[in-house]
C-alpha cells in the first residue's frame, strides 16, 4: 500500500516519476483565474483559515450543500471555526472528489501539515494552520511557495485597472496581467446595461449613442488593457445563434436598450453576434488570444441565486449542441483573415472530441493556433483531465497544448498545477512503458516541459 499522498502520489510507473521530476519545479503560468487584483496589490494577509480557504470557493460550497450543511455555515454568519469544522466533517466523505486531493495538497504545500482532515482532526488542523497564519502569511509568500511567474486575472472593460497599476509599480516579482472579459458589455438584455454603458462612456470620454460609438469606446478600453500587458480576452459563446446584422438594426437595438425597452431574442442575439465578431477582429489586431467558454448554465436555482448571489455554486453543465454556432463564428473570422489565437473550453466532457475536430479546421499555419482548452470547472478532476488529454492526443497534437490553469478565486489553488502535472506524467509514462512511444527521455522531457510551462509562456507572455 502506498503512503497517503506521498512523493509518488498519482505516479504509477518509474517513467512517470522520472517525467514528473523534470517538471515539478517549473514555474507556474496561471493564464486564467479569478483572483482579486486588489488583494494582490495589497499583499493581503488572512485572519483565519476559513477566510483564506472557504470564503470564496463555490467548489467547496457545493459539496457542503450536498452533505446537508445549512447555508449559515457556508455563506452565512456562523463564526469561522464553525464553518471550518463543518467543512472538515464534509471533506472526509468526499472520496473520489478532486477536492479531497486539493485540500490535502494545500495543507501539505502551504502549511506543512500532513494530518488528514476530518471531523476528528478539525481542531488540530485549525490550530496548526493558525500558527502559520499568525506569523503573517501574505499573498506574496504563497505565490513564492508555488513559484508563480504570471497571473492573468479576469477584468471588466470598465475596470479602472487601478490595482493593476499598483502591482505594476510595486516591483513585485510576479507578473500580473489583466484579461479583457466583456460579459457585462455583451449582456445587452440586462436591466443594468444602460448604467454600464454610462460608466463606459464616462471612462472613455465617448458619447455612446449607436453601434459605432460603442465600438469606439470598447476598443479604446482594449488599447488601455494592452498597455497593462493584457494578451487575452475571455468570452462565453452565448446565445448559440449567430446571424449577421447591419449597423442600422444594431443602432436601433442599442437605443432601445438605453431607453429601457425590452429587446427581442433576435435583437439580443444579433447584437451579441456582431459585437463578438468585431471584438475578435480587434483581438487579432492586438495579437491577443481569445478564450471561448461554452456549455454552462448559470444561476439555475433562482431562489438561492437571489439569496446568495451569482457565482456561488448554482451553475451546471448544459447538454446542448453549440457546434453550429461555433463553426459559423470561427468561419466568419477566418474568411476575413481576422481569427485570433483561440482556446475552446467545454464544460460538458461529451464535447471533447467535437472541439478537437473543430479546432483542427482553423489552424492557419500557426502551431496550436486554435486548441482545446484545459479541463474546465466540473472537469478538472483526475478522470476529466485524462479524458481531455486523450482526446487532444488522439485528434490533435498534444505537444502544442497550453496546459493547466486554476480558474479559481483562491490563492491556495496552485496545487491544481501539481495535480495536473502528475496526471499528465502518469498518462505519458503508461504509454511509454506499454511500448506505445519510445523511451526517448530527451524528447519526453521536452514534451512534458512544454505542456506544463513553455507552451503557455510562448502563447501568453
Amino acid at each position: 500500500m502506498k503512503k497517503f499522498m506521498g512523493d509518488d502520489f498519482l505516479l504509477q510507473t518509474k517513467t512517470a516519476e522520472r517525467l514528473y521530476g523534470a517538471v515539478c519545479t517549473l514555474p507556474i503560468i496561471d493564464w486564467h483565474c479569478h483572483l482579486d487584483p486588489r488583494e494582490i496589490a495589497g499583499d493581503k494577509t488572512f485572519g483565519s483559515l476559513t477566510e483564506l480557504w472557504l470564503s470564496a470557493d463555490h467548489y467547496k460550497w457545493r459539496v457542503m450543500r450536498a452533505y446537508g450543511v445549512e447555508e449559515e455555515f457556508i455563506t452565512g454568519g456562523a463564526d469561522d471555526f464553525e464553518k471550518f469544522e463543518k467543512w472538515a466533517g464534509v471533506i472526509e466523505n468526499c472520496i473520489g472528489n478532486p477536492l479531497y486531493h486539493w485540500t490535502h495538497l494545500e495543507l501539505q504545500r502551504v502549511f506543512d501539515c500532513d494530518i488528514p482532515l476530518s471531523a476528528k482532526t478539525a481542531e488540530k488542523v485549525w490550530k496548526h494552520c493558525s500558527k502559520v497564519l499568525e506569523k503573517g502569511l501574505r499573498v506574496s509568500d504563497i505565490l513564492k511557495k508555488f513559484n508563480v511567474e504570471l497571473i492573468c486575472t479576469s477584468d471588466n472593460p470598465a475596470d479602472s485597472l487601478e490595482f493593476h497599476r499598483q502591482i505594476k509599480d510595486s516591483g513585485m516579482n510576479v507578473s500580473v496581467k489583466p484579461t479583457f472579459r466583456p460579459t457585462d458589455l455583451l449582456n445587452i438584455e440586462s436591466q443594468n446595461w444602460a448604467s454600464y454603458i454610462n460608466t463606459l462612456s464616462g471612462l472613455t470620454g465617448v458619447d455612446i449613442s449607436d453601434y459605432e460609438t460603442l465600438k469606439e469606446a470598447v476598443f479604446r478600453r482594449a488599447d488601455i488593457f494592452a498597455t497593462y500587458g493584457c494578451t487575452m480576452a475571455d468570452h462565453a459563446l452565448d446565445p448559440p445563434v449567430y446571424q449577421s446584422e447591419d449597423d442600422k438594426i444594431l443602432d436601433i437595438t442599442i437605443r432601445k436598450s438605453l431607453d429601457g425597452q425590452v429587446l427581442t431574442a433576435e435583437e439580443i442575439s444579433g447584437f451579441k453576434t456582431e459585437m463578438q465578431v468585431d471584438l475578435a477582429k480587434k483581438y487579432s489586431e492586438l495579437g491577443w488570444t481569445m478564450q471561448l467558454h461554452m456549455g454552462a448554465v448559470r444561476g439555475v436555482n433562482t431562489t438561492m441565486t437571489a439569496l446568495v448571489g451569482a457565482d456561488s455554486g448554482y451553475d451546471c453543465m448544459s447538454g446542448g449542441d453549440y457546434s453550429g454556432a461555433l463553426l459559423r463564428f470561427l468561419d466568419r473570422l477566418e474568411v476575413t483573415a481576422s481569427l485570433p489565437r483561440t482556446i475552446l473550453f467545454n464544460l460538458n466532457p461529451k464535447d471533447n472530441d467535437m472541439l478537437v475536430t473543430i479546432a483542427g479546421c482553423f489552424q492557419g499555419g500557426e502551431k496550436g493556433k486554435v486548441q482545446l482548452g484545459t479541463p474546465w470547472w466540473f472537469n478538472d478532476h483526475k478522470d476529466g483531465m485524462k479524458a481531455q488529454l486523450r482526446a487532444l492526443a488522439a485528434g490533435g497534437v498534444l505537444g502544442t497544448f497550453a496546459g493547466m490553469l486554476t480558474d479559481s478565486r483562491s490563492f491556495l489553488s496552485y496545487t491544481r498545477h501539481e495535480y495536473f502535472r502528475r496526471i499528465l506524467c502518469n498518462l505519458i509514462g503508461k504509454w511509454v512503458e506499454n511500448g506505445e512511444y519510445p523511451a526517448d527521455f530527451e524528447k519526453l522531457e521536452e514534451l512534458v516541459k512544454n505542456i506544463c510551462y513553455y507552451n503557455a509562456k510562448e502563447y501568453f507572455c
